[in-house]
């Protein structure tokens, strides 16, 4: 089990002229980070701590749902990214 209590929050970064979302990071937990990942052909970073942990997702692009599911494991974590997620960058296919 973590070590490191969740501290979930969601970070949305808009077009400022069509309100369209160009990004969102999902913070999962405080840390220092010290891996990121790379996903989806560059679309999908994950930050890891030292131990593992996964700290934070950023989306730059629409992603799949099971990408998001491979990375977010844990049920809470999978909760909260699915849960909160804008409309429009998740994709089913």
């Amino acid at each position: 089990m973590s070590q490191n209590k969740f501290s979930f929050q969601v970070t949305v970064e808009t077009h400022n002229q069509t309100g369209d979302v160009v990004a969102v990071y999902f913070q999962i937990r405080k840390g220092k980070t010290k891996t990121t990942k790379e996903y989806a052909g560059g679309d999908l970073f994950a930050d890891y701590d030292k131990r593992g942990e996964l700290l934070g997702i950023e989306m730059l692009a629409p992603c799949r749902a099971a990408v998001l599911d491979r990375i977010a494991v844990g049920a809470s974590e999978k909760r909260f990214v699915r849960r909160t997620v804008p409309r429009g960058m998740l994709v089913n296919a």
